[in-house]
């Protein structure tokens, strides 16, 4: 196989009084989101016959994983029903089939209904991803969005769900759940713009003759004139009919760092208007009864605090870290929103990480200790955490669609139990199994063991690690995997992909690095920023730790993250490339001091709390100089690495790869395999479709695994 070698190309920008050489610069084109320079196109492609080339040997090692992967999985799969008012709502797929169909019927019993076929919107694309879902509060009609190209700018429909038949397009440049007024008759969703960033809230009213004949039609609005509400908002002149490109602005957040999402309240009473970057937020309340109404700002941002809000009960309960970095919950009268009550105070042993208020119940999502719990409080202020059967797991709440469930519907999970479907009954404090996944080609729990370890790293700190492997392999190989960014922890979960590894006596472990929120709030805050090399040194000691412990050799050990946990990959590997039998990096965030110095990329501005402001801060510009990934390869022997990149990938754009790989493979001094694939019409999470994208994961165990030798395992 002849590699690709992509041309190298003057090019420099000075920062700070520091020249920055950029030989690869060209790979992105300056029409981006569109591609069509020749010549790019030509690279990618040439990387991807590479990786073909490489994998084809090893075809049938691809197609054996995959089956494996593949028997594991229940094709007939459902999800179990949920109710939601007069209606039980669930997903199912069919034998063979890529994609879910969504169906309903009448709670007191009828016939299934099928209300959306996710197979036929897919049909003839090589990406689908459905998006936001949601009927009316009549049961009339369904909103849904989907995403046919990765991008994730999503179109926004409404069904008629009596005759099955689709109104007119409202919005090609949507994400998100749209939010419906109680009427049935308007809906709320949020726009992106240009640069794909999530800035707008606006309000669709349906045209009089698409609404349910036994409503009396509400008052009509024009997109103007409009005069702007005290916190933002705007209130829109009753007048006119609403045309689909004229749809009212219900909130426009000018801040080119914070972006806007919707929700709404447990007890259906208001709409969420939440403006965040990474550590501020921001919300406002629209009633549900009237969504054009100004929205009612809860409390001015500041910076450096985070809170959410949701109501039940007669009151508003806000989770805000202003006084605690963990958390503590607050109450407050809809009227008086900023005039907050301590209910729950702050603590250092227990990171309150969300909250749902019910009729009944006041539920608290928690993590003690860096494992998962679920608190559930009465009205008169006692409490209990619900028990679960085992010492290390993931747990969450499920969908709860009602405000006055008699059951909590939980998901969990551990490293050896397959997920599982709780009823949880708060009165008699019993769980009631609903659903366990099935693994038709079987699964014997008892032939793995999973451990919960502590690992030292060079400060002091002990980091945790979450192991599985088989009971009867011997210790020596390994692969670990992290992420550590933006306070997002990865639970120890299940993976039926993951056994194809295990089974062949790999052990699997994830390391819970600073950087994530694993141990509350301050374990994110100890991995950003000035403190981000935290993160990478943490991954490097757990995997030497590891190793002293007999679990691999240095060097017997491989290692995988995506996104943000892909710009892991690309510092550890210039840091410690002898440590490493094999890497993968997905859709690595790897060119990241030239994307944070580039404010007209999308996700660049709200990334400045995450990683720092290189064009105003010199010290920001050092630091990120001193590991971007990109800046710092190296003359030295790497290990095999297989990289991913998505042409329509908003989030991590396809020239960060491309250039790493460009310039891995004109300065190493050794030959392992380099490769990088390009999904050519696939966004973030690579190829759509349960099976698709299966075979992706089949690819890169077989990377793995032919790294330990074991191509024909």
């Amino acid at each position: 196989m002849t590699a690709p070698l992509a041309a190298r190309r003057p090019h420099t920008a000075a920062h700070h009084g520091i020249t920055l050489e950029d030989p690869y610069a060209w790979l992105k084109d300056p029409a981006y989101p569109q591609v069509t320079d020749p010549d790019i196109l030509a690279h990618l492609a040439a990387e991807n016959a590479h990786f073909e080339a490489w994998l084809a040997p090893r075809a049938p090692l691809v197609d054996t994983l995959f089956a494996e992967m593949r028997a594991r999985i229940k094709e007939d799969d459902a999800s179990v029903p949920v109710r939601n008012g007069d209606w039980l709502y669930w997903w199912a797929y069919e034998t063979g089939g890529q994609y879910r169909r969504w169906f309903r019927k009448p709670a007191g019993g009828g016939e299934d209904a099928l209300i959306l076929d996710e197979p036929a919107l897919a049909a003839g694309h090589e990406y689908f991803r459905l998006g936001g879902l949601a009927v009316s509060p009549d049961g009339a009609r369904l909103a849904y969005a989907i995403d046919d190209n990765g991008s994730e700018r999503f179109t926004l429909r409404v069904r008629d769900l009596a005759s099955g038949t689709d109104g007119p397009v409202i919005s090609t440049e949507t994400m998100g759940s749209p939010v419906w007024q109680a009427d049935s008759a308007s809906l709320a969703y949020v726009e992106v713009n240009a640069e794909w960033r999530p800035w707008r809230v606006r309000l669709h009213r349906l045209p009089i003759s698409s609404r349910h004949p036994g409503l009396e039609p509400g008052p009509t609005f024009s997109a103007g004139p409009m005069r702007e509400g005290e916190d933002g908002g705007s209130r829109v002149e009753p007048g006119m009919t609403t045309e689909l490109d004229e749809d009212v602005i219900l909130y426009e957040e000018p801040d080119a760092s914070f972006f806007v999402g919707i929700g709404r309240t447990q007890d259906r009473q208001w709409l969420t208007i939440v403006s965040a970057d990474h550590v501020t937020s921001e919300v406002r309340l629209a009633p549900i009864a009237d969504l054009a109404a100004p929205p009612k700002l809860v409390s001015r941002r500041q910076a450096g605090r985070m809170y959410d809000v949701d109501s039940g009960q007669g009151k508003l309960f806000i989770r805000v870290n202003d006084t605690h970095l963990n958390f503590r919950v607050c109450t407050a009268d809809p009227v008086r929103p900023a005039d907050w009550r301590e209910l729950i105070a702050g603590t250092d042993e227990v990171y309150i990480r969300d909250l749902t208020a019910f009729a009944d119940w006041l539920v608290l999502g928690e993590r003690v200790g860096g494992l998962d719990q679920v608190r559930v409080r009465l009205p008169d202020g006692s409490e209990h955490r619900v028990a679960l059967p085992e010492a290390s797991y993931t747990v969450s709440l499920g969908e709860n669609p009602e405000y006055a469930p008699d059951m909590l519907r939980l998901h969990y999970q551990s490293m050896v139990t397959p997920p599982t479907v709780f009823d949880y009954d708060p009165a008699a404090r019993a769980l009631t199994t609903r659903k366990v996944q099935t693994i038709p080609s079987g699964y014997d729990p008892a032939l793995y063991e999973t451990q919960r370890l502590h690992i030292p790293a060079r400060d002091g700190t002990p980091i945790p690690v979450s192991l599985v492997r088989r009971k009867d392999a011997a210790p020596g190989k390994l692969h670990l995997y992290g992420y550590g960014a933006y306070g997002l922890a990865i639970p120890p979960g299940f993976s039926t992909s993951r056994l194809s590894v295990v089974d062949r006596g790999v052990a699997y472990a994830i390391a819970h690095i600073r950087g994530g929120d694993d141990l509350g709030y301050a374990w994110y805050l100890d991995g950003k920023l000035e403190k981000r090399a935290n993160t990478y040194t943490d991954f490097i000691d757990v995997a030497r730790g590891l190793a002293a412990l007999g679990h691999a050799a240095e060097g017997d050990i491989s290692a995988s993250g995506g996104s943000a946990g892909g710009n892991l990959m690309g510092v550890v590997v210039n840091d410690a490339p002898d440590l490493w039998r094999a890497v993968v990096a997905h859709v690595p965030f790897v060119d990241m001091l030239n994307t944070m110095l580039d404010a007209s990329l999308p996700l660049t501005p709200i990334e400045w709390p995450e990683w720092g402001d290189p064009i105003t801060d010199e010290a920001a510009f050092r630091r990120i100089l001193s590991f971007s990934p990109y800046e710092n390869v190296r003359a030295q022997a790497y290990p095999p690495l297989l990289v991913t990149a998505g042409l329509n990938d908003p989030r991590v754009t396809y020239w960060e790869p491309a250039k790493w790989v460009a310039r891995l493979r004109a300065t190493r001094t050794n030959d392992a395999p380099l490769l990088l694939k390009t999904n050519m019409g696939a966004g973030h999470g690579g190829k759509s479709g349960r099976f698709e994208s299966l075979r992706e994961v089949a690819e890169e165990y077989a990377f793995v695994l032919a790294a330990f030798g074991m191509a024909g395992a």
